[in-house]
């Protein structure tokens, strides 16, 4: 398989993003089916602080997005990830984990003291990620609630999301409930 290469999204790649999100979650059971327009909402409200590309002969073939979130306790930065997500023709060629690397060294980068996100803990602990019921947001379940701690930062009680009105009671919006969701 030729390279894939990874890049901030730029304004022309907003309709590819669309439809890859959209493509990578059509039909899959634990999708809410709105993960492209999370994303849409993120970008409109100013609150998406990173989207990454993967692009595959000058076409975009995965995305995944960085967005704030709100320790209870004011520290930050923190971030959650999510979605994630990859044209189905390459979806298990490890397209997701190179973003979801990439986007991770990019907020450690910038300080950030975590990165939350509710999903598969089988598949996110590869990435450093531990759950951490204690810190979930009201309403999200605790068993799937994941925290990585690239700075070594200990936030208090929990999370919320910053600019996130409709999703799911406050909490992780762009990020699923679903123990099955990567």
């Amino acid at each position: 398989m030729e390279n894939v290469e990874l890049r901030p999204e730029e304004p022309a790649d907003r309709r590819d993003i669309y439809t890859v999100t959209a493509d990578a979650f059509r039909g899959r059971p634990y999708a809410d089916g709105d993960e492209q327009d999370v994303i849409e909402r993120l970008r409109d409200q100013g609150a998406l602080s990173l989207s990454l590309v993967a692009t595959l002969a000058g076409k975009v073939v995965g995305h995944v997005a960085f967005s704030p979130a709100l320790s209870a306790d004011g520290s930050g930065p923190w971030y959650a990830l999510g979605p994630v997500s990859v044209t189905p023709d390459l979806q298990g060629r490890s397209i997701g984990a190179q973003l979801i690397r990439a986007g991770l060294d990019d907020i450690s980068d910038r300080g950030a003291l975590g990165c939350i996100l509710t999903g598969n803990p089988d598949y996110y602990r590869r990435f450093g990620f531990e759950v951490t019921p204690e810190h979930a947001p009201l309403r999200e379940p605790g068993e799937f609630f994941m925290l990585k701690r690239p700075s070594g930062g200990c936030p208090c009680r929990h999370f919320s999301m910053k600019n996130s009105p409709g999703s799911r009671g406050g909490a992780c919006s762009g990020v699923t409930s679903n123990p099955k969701r990567r």
